[in-house]
Order: C-alpha cells, then structure tokens, then sequence
C-alpha cells in the first residue's frame, strides 16, 4: 500500500526556480522517486499542490507529469477519485539532467566530501536508528539479491546502482536529522553524476550486497571503531575505482576532531602512525566497482 503525499505538501518538493521550468519538474519528482523517497503505489501532491510547491504553473506541472507518465514512472487516474501515483520505483537514469551541473574535475571533491561526511552518517545512526530503520535498509539487500538471482545484473546495471543509492541515503534518514538527509541527499545525487562521468567499471554484485550486509551489522552494533572500518573499506573502493581510471591520486584533509579516528584507522600495526595533515585513501579497498 502506497503512502499518499496528498495532503503533505512540505513533503520534499521546492521551487523550480529560473532554469527551464519543465526540465527540472521532471528531474525533481524524479529524484524523489528515484532516491526512494516515494516509492511505488506512492500518491503525489495534486497538480495545484505540486504547482504552488515548485512555483510553477499548472500546465507545466501536467507536462512533466505527462512524460514520468509515458516513462512507466508515474500512474495517472483521472476522475474525481482519481490521482497521480508512482507506478515504478525504477527511473531511468536519463531522466535525470544534472550531468551538465558537475565538471570531471569536481568529482574528486565529491569524492572527499562524502569521506568526511559519510562514516559520521553512519555513527549517528547507530545510535539513532530504530528497529523500522533497520528493517528498510534489510529490505534493500534483498532487492538487491532479488536482482542478481534473475541473473545479467550487467543489463540491469542502474537499477542495480540506484538501490545502491537507496541504502546509503536510508542510513541518512536512520539519524533522524532531516538536515542530514538533506545534505546526503545532494551528496548522492553529486555522487551519481561523478559515478556515470568518471568511473566506468560495472559493480561487483557480490561484494556490493556483502558490503551492505557488514555496513548494516556495524551500524545494529553501534560499536563506532567497527562502523568505521567498514565505512572506510565501503567508501575506498569508489575511492580506487576513480584513482585507477584517471591515473590519480586522491588526498584527502584530516580535520583535528577526526584526527583520533583517523589515527586509529591508518595504524601500520607496529605502533607508529602518520602525523600527516592530509593522508591518501585507503589502500585496503575492494576489486574495482563503480557501485557504493
């Protein structure tokens, strides 16, 4: 049964603004679907709701309505009980526009932003999250076995990458703190564009779900060293995806509140460590994958 964002207008959606009005209706209830934020049986706000919430007009609402429609998105139901639904949770990754908002070069800075950003997510989750937070990120690991069971997951590759970025921003949404998911939510959605741009490589299937499935155990633990050592190898293995593709090296800062926890996690074992202000990725990261 569909949730119904009917009568919830504040439910994520903002104003177009001045670029072209229809192109970014399209995108932004897109997004929201693809980011599963509305999920399928989902009801949207009605065309007067949805134009007041973008500051659009009414007709431009009803034409991007009119393509998520023709995409197998969106559901429409006319009558007096009628409505616009979600009717897919899948959206094409080409239904989306941003491409053009970020430069090849900008994708190592997304890159160490979510390093700064992400292993924090994931500690404040561990202490926030509820057993319904849990349970939601679990229903995602199985989407993803469900997907590899039909087997070509090669053929359904975006799909694959978008219950990929389904998991990371239901960590986000497991803090509680809806500035947190906020940020995630541009972060993830910077970081897919970097992924399609920058990183060519398909996903590794089996890593990916054993990666989820140790990133959710980490986080039900709440023991904060572990969740970030498998923080640190999760996020490593986009990190050397991008290093092996462009023949970089990504450096990243160490702000002094993380420089303990960093310490920790670079230790060489025979009790010296770095006292580098900036130090490289991780070394320890996984065969190459452009997913997680």
């Amino acid at each position: 049964m569909g949730k119904d964002y009917t009568t919830n207008v504040e439910s994520g959606f903002v104003p177009v603004g001045p670029r072209r009005t229809f192109e970014g209706a399209v995108e932004q209830i897109a997004e929201r679907i693809r980011l599963g934020e509305l999920g399928e049986g989902d009801r949207l706000p009605s065309e007067r709701e949805l134009a007041a919430a973008m500051q659009i007009s009414r007709p431009t609402v009803r034409e991007a309505v009119r393509v998520l429609a023709d995409a197998g998105v969106l559901s429409v139901r006319p009558g007096p009980n009628g409505g616009t639904s979600v009717a897919s949770g899948y959206v094409p990754l080409e239904l989306l526009r941003s491409k053009s908002e970020l430069r090849l070069g900008e994708v190592a800075g997304v890159l160490e932003a979510r390093r700064l950003i992400e292993p924090r997510v994931a500690q404040l989750a561990a202490v926030n999250a509820r057993e319904d937070d849990f349970a939601r990120l679990q229903s995602l690991i199985d989407a993803h076995k469900t997907l590899v069971a039909r087997g070509d997951v090669l053929a359904n590759e975006d799909r694959f990458l978008q219950l990929d970025t389904q998991f990371h921003l239901r960590i986000a949404r497991a803090t509680g703190n809806t500035t947190i998911v906020s940020l995630m939510r541009n972060l993830l959605r910077r970081l897919e564009i970097a992924r399609d741009m920058a990183l060519h490589e398909p996903p590794i299937p089996d890593w990916v779900i054993d990666i989820h499935e140790r990133t959710l155990g980490a986080i039900r633990s709440s023991d904060h060293e572990r969740i970030e050592r498998v923080m640190d190898e999760h996020l490593a293995a986009l990190e050397r995806s991008w290093e092996q593709e462009t023949d970089r090296v990504l450096v990243r800062p160490i702000p002094d509140f993380l420089r303990a926890v960093a310490d920790r996690s670079r230790h060489d074992g025979n009790g010296a460590a770095s006292s580098s202000p900036r130090q490289p990725v991780a070394e320890e990261a996984r065969p190459r994958s452009k997913s997680t």
